[in-house]
């Protein structure tokens, strides 16, 4: 005679600079992954075997400083327990901080249920010591008004397929882009972009693209011809992953996981 066991599901809010893991997404043969770490701290902390399904995948040395993961466990946890977010934080590795666990329906997802991501891409003209593997280091400032013009223009569109990582198994290239702009920082130059979901490699190869433009190679108009041609071979060269950002994922209300309350 099988023992029903009572699940709970919780979302766990999360930051980490990605520069020692493998991107997020567990692998073979290697334990420096971000789901691997977390997987393996909070089966310990529980005594039972947990999984985290994260809100997506980031690739090799991306940072995040909003990530949302969800997992299921049989042992209750108080949403906002401060004492058990101390606990996991303090057998993490130092790169990997949990802000906030929450209590949610066990049909919640941290994937399918964001409505919204939002990264960042960080250049720098320049060295900075003290931000290593922090942003891409380059010689000089693009043309930031031709860059932003061409940022302009990605909102016209929805298929993005021309910026997608060949063999990414994308089962739709469509994306709804809601912002994307440049902004300067003294010696930084910022671009943010948000939308409902994102191909496999897509802003970085956004990025290169505008990089292109910037430098004069292109045109912004460029931008049009690129987006039509749906071939990533007419787009630019994917940019290093350490100046990439995830900053935040947006859930409905009804979820109540992006107050700080």
């Amino acid at each position: 005679m099988s023992t029903f066991v009572n699940v709970n599901r919780y979302f766990i809010r999360l930051a980490y600079k990605g520069t020692a893991y493998q991107g997020w997404q567990a692998q073979p043969h290697t334990t420096m992954t971000i789901q691997q770490q977390l997987n393996e701290k909070l089966s310990m902390l529980l005594r039972e075997d947990v999984d985290c399904v994260g809100c997506g995948r980031t690739d090799t040395g991306v940072h995040a400083r909003d990530y949302f993961a969800h997992f299921d466990a049989a042992r209750p946890v108080s949403a906002g327990d401060a004492d058990f977010v101390y606990h996991l934080n303090c057998v993490l590795p130092p790169d990997i901080a949990v802000k906030k666990i929450y209590s949610v329906p066990e049909n919640a997802h941290a994937r399918f249920d964001a409505e919204l991501r939002t990264y960042e891409y960080h250049l720098l003209v320049g060295k900075d010591a003290f931000n290593a593997h922090q942003a891409w280091e380059i010689r000089n400032m693009p043309d930031l008004q031709a860059m932003n013009t061409a940022a302009g223009i990605l909102q016209e569109y929805e298929d993005f397929a021309a910026f997608c990582k060949a063999g990414g198994n994308e089962k739709t290239t469509l994306c709804t882009i809601e912002q994307a702009y440049w902004m300067q920082h003294g010696p930084y130059a910022v671009f943010t972009i948000s939308a409902n979901r994102f191909l496999r490699n897509m802003v970085r190869a956004i990025v290169g693209t505008m990089m292109d433009i910037g430098r004069g190679k292109l045109q912004p108009d460029d931008m049009h011809r690129i987006i039509r041609s749906g071939n990533r071979s007419e787009a630019g060269a994917s940019v290093p992953a350490h100046g990439l950002y995830l900053t935040e994922i947006l859930y409905p209300e009804a979820l109540k996981v992006n107050s700080d309350e």
